[in-house]
């Protein structure tokens, strides 16, 4: 749950962000972040509506999942975007390590940089050979410029194993409402500039090595309750 300005000097054209989907026979469904966002603060509130009875958990600071899945029993949509490099990122060719999948706002500055400080930390709890990788889907289509990304992995001191994903509006758009992530897009004028406030829900999924999605972590979230489902793991 993060709120992302961005200020730019042509008029807004915000793309089209489908809202989740309400009613479908998923085994969890996220829908909703009831977002409120000022521009010298942002506020935040992620809702969470309805999860597994049997996986739900309640509280503002989690110490376990928000939901959880059986080895096998869900495979984690896949995508194909761009990292930081240009080179291309998917879940497919991460096969055979664990992955995190995480949506973030290249340009946030308050709840984004926290949540990768918990995700940096808990990379480095592995040994080296055996650390997950993590793809950072942007939600910001207007913040994913090369520039920003090298600017956070400077200022949030991203290990290696962070690739973003970015693409267009459209192929973005479509791995948000793959995982259920709802992303707000509203735009003013201060004095004659157009700023564009990104408001999103903020989840980071777990999948095994095989592909499949074993867990759903919502912010704000403990590095080392991701560390403990990352390392139960069976393939």
């Amino acid at each position: 749950m993060a709120a992302g300005i961005l200020v730019s000097s042509v008029p807004a054209s915000p793309p089209s962000v489908p809202a989740p989907r309400q009613g479908i026979p998923l085994r969890f469904l996220l829908w909703g972040a009831a977002l409120v966002v000022g521009l010298a603060a942002g506020i935040a509130v992620l809702v969470l509506d309805r999860l597994p009875r049997s996986n739900a958990t309640a509280g503002s600071l989690s110490d376990s999942p928000g939901a959880t899945w059986a080895a096998g029993a869900l495979r984690a949509p896949d995508f194909r975007l761009a990292d930081q490099n240009g080179a291309p990122v998917s879940l497919a060719a991460l096969r055979g390590r664990p992955v995190i999948v995480s949506f973030i706002d290249p340009l946030c500055r308050d709840y984004c940089p926290l949540e990768a400080k918990q995700l940096n930390a808990v990379v480095r709890s592995f040994p080296a050979g055996a650390r997950p990788a993590i793809v950072a889907v942007s939600v910001n289509v207007y913040g994913s410029a090369r520039a920003n990304l090298m600017q956070d992995a400077k200022q949030w001191s991203l290990v290696p194993q962070w690739r973003w994903g970015v693409g267009s509006a459209a192929t973005l758009a479509a791995v948000w409402k793959s995982y259920h992530v709802g992303v707000l897009v509203s735009t003013k004028k201060i004095a004659g500039v157009t700023v564009h406030l990104v408001a999103h829900t903020e989840a980071a999924y777990v999948v095994d090595a095989s592909g499949f999605q074993r867990a759903v972590f919502l912010w704000p979230y403990r590095a080392e309750a991701v560390t403990r489902t990352l390392r139960s793991l069976t393939p």
